[in-house]
Parts: C-alpha cells; structure tokens; sequence
C-alpha cells in the first residue's frame, strides 16, 4: 500500500501516527511539510480528499493563526488558504493519504481506518503504566 503522510517531527500526534503506520508493517513516505511548504493545489487536493475546509484544518494553538486574526469567524476560507500556503505550521496535522482515502489523524487513532494491517502497540506502549512499559521495554 502506498502512504503518505505530511508529518511534523516536533509534533507527538504526528509521531504516533507515524509509528502507528510503522507498525502496520507499512514504509510511509514522509512529507515534513514544514520544510518544503504547501502549494495552494496541494492544500485543495488534500482539503477536498478529507472534507476538510482551510477552517477546519487550521491549526489554531501553537501557530500564529491568532496573531493572525484568523480565529474570526468573518475570515474567509479564502484567506486562511493564503496564510497556510505563507506560514506552514497552520495546517493541522498529520494529514495522511492511503487508497483508502485522506484523513488529518487527529487523534492518533484516527489513521488505523486507513491501514490494511492496523496496530494499535505504538499507543498501547506510550499509554501503558511504568510498570507494563518496563516488561514491554526492558531497557
């Protein structure tokens, strides 16, 4: 299966999506789009393929949308695209695309419908108690 998945290395969803797709036996490939930016098609394409509108898929802690002024409700769709194509970090994330569709994988859990060969582990073994994750990781 061919994945894909626009991933943030400074984001904790980002990385247990990405595990999560490890572990599904799954070598996604990695769009850190902070690096390489978005382009107004590519925002629309993705924003189409997971219903999502520039509204719905703004980032609105931990950005500058506020700084922005585009928490407003009178801020068009039309200007928020400009603003995420301008400052990247705007776009929620992850946003990952598989044959079975397009999903901004929030939460983490959020990505297994995408999956052939789901797993839950990489979660399982974030949440699990200290006493659970030392059997599950000696080191």
């Amino acid at each position: 299966m061919s994945i894909v998945i626009h991933h943030n290395p400074d984001c904790g969803t980002s990385r247990n999506v990405l595990a999560i797709i490890e572990a599904s036996d799954e070598v996604p490939v990695i769009i850190e789009y902070l690096k390489t930016g978005w382009t107004r098609p590519q925002l629309l394409a993705l924003f189409a393929a997971a219903d999502l509108t520039p509204r719905t898929a703004l980032r609105t802690t931990k950005s500058p949308a506020e700084d922005l002024g585009l928490l407003d409700p009178s801020v068009s769709d039309e200007a928020i695209l400009t603003a995420m194509i301008d400052h990247p970090i705007l776009v929620n994330r992850p946003i990952v695309c598989t044959p079975k569709g397009v999903r901004l994988c929030r939460p983490s859990e959020t990505v297994l419908e995408l999956l052939d060969n789901p797993s839950l582990d990489p979660l399982v073994e974030k949440n699990a108690p200290p006493a659970a994750a030392a059997r599950n990781n000696p080191d």
